[in-house]
């Protein structure tokens, strides 16, 4: 499973996870030398893994669902230089959020996107036939990157295809701890991405790394 940004706290905390969860995973760099080291990294923690590293492009085109773990200021330039290689009938999630961080503000607060999200400007920016799905937003990369630690939260998942949005909560559900939950169409991600900087703050305030959780939902979500 590819994730683009791989070698970045989120990207590498995810690529454990799945990793773990007997997912083959590909981490994915600008620079290739990144990419293998950071998958030699990830196999050294979990032996038997099925890890390697690749240039962002080449890591793309190696499974059907293609993760986007990278800053938003990162976000533009990565999809400009993955057009390419992305194809239709792809799903790319994203998990960017547009903090003020990325102009040397607060992060704890949120920036306008003229599309509305991040995870809309990845879709106007993503090849024809490619599906965006936003999921990932509120867990901690920390946390994530820590397998001593135990998971126990919702993922919440937006996207316009229910089909898209089924196959990335089935990939995301095999990570123990996590409940991938359907927050409707993609136009919401802008009320999800909202969560992150609440959460820096509340994180920040009482030293942790608060995830959400959402209660008296059934037991059968998908």
């Amino acid at each position: 499973m590819p994730i683009i940004g791989g070698t970045g706290a989120l990207g590498f905390g995810l690529g454990l996870r799945l990793a773990a969860a007997g997912v083959p995973v590909v981490i994915g760099s600008r620079r290739p030398e990144s990419a293998a080291d950071a998958a030699a990294r990830l196999r050294e923690r979990i032996p038997g893994a099925s890890a390697e590293g690749a240039e962002n492009a080449a890591a793309a085109g190696s499974g059907p669902i293609v993760f986007l773990c990278v800053p938003f200021r990162a976000q533009s330039e990565n999809l400009t230089n993955l057009k390419q290689a992305l194809e239709p009938e792809q799903v790319l999630v994203d998990s960017t959020v547009p903090l003020a961080a990325a102009i040397s503000g607060k992060a704890t607060r949120v920036l306008g996107v003229p599309q509305g999200s991040a995870a809309e400007q990845a879709q106007e920016m993503a090849p024809d036939g490619v599906t965006v799905v936003s999921a990932l937003h509120t867990v901690s990369a920390a946390t994530m990157g820590d397998l001593d630690q135990e998971l126990d939260e919702d993922v919440p998942v937006t996207g316009d295809s229910k089909a898209a949005k089924r196959s990335v909560a089935a990939l995301i559900g095999r990570i123990p701890g996590l409940r991938p939950v359907d927050c409707g169409r993609l136009e919401a991600a802008r009320l999800v991405e909202g969560l992150t900087p609440l959460l820096i703050g509340v994180n920040s305030r009482y030293k942790t790394h608060a995830g959400v959780k959402l209660t008296g939902l059934p037991d059968e979500l998908w």
